[in-house]
């Protein structure tokens, strides 16, 4: 049987906070793998204003099962108040790639 993959798309206010948070989701399994794919800038608004700052992008790796529990634990975590986290389906991959992201996240 083969199992849905993901990528968990997500934003952080810095490379230590994405590094921090997804050595722990690789830790406890919630991913198989995160990409920091480092900075970026962003423009944005927020409370009626426009604002716009450095922030660091990180993109996890993990079965559609762990989805749920995984952007529960980011957002959990995260130093943002409503921090942008999104999952993003994986339409086409190769069955070893498949196979190693769901053996290696729940």
């Amino acid at each position: 049987m083969t199992s849905e993959i993901v990528s968990v798309y997500a934003v952080f206010a810095s490379d230590e906070e994405a590094r921090r948070i997804g050595r722990e989701m690789v830790e406890r399994r919630l991913a198989a793998c995160v990409n920091i794919l480092g900075p970026c800038h962003s423009i944005y608004r927020w409370r009626g204003e426009i604002e716009e700052g450095p922030e660091v992008t990180a993109i996890f790796k993990t079965d559609g099962r762990s989805s749920d529990a995984l952007v529960a634990a980011i957002a959990e975590r995260h130093s943002y108040d409503v921090p942008a986290i999104a999952v993003w389906p994986i339409a086409a991959t190769t069955d070893d790639y498949r196979s190693w992201v769901s053996e290696n996240s729940r």
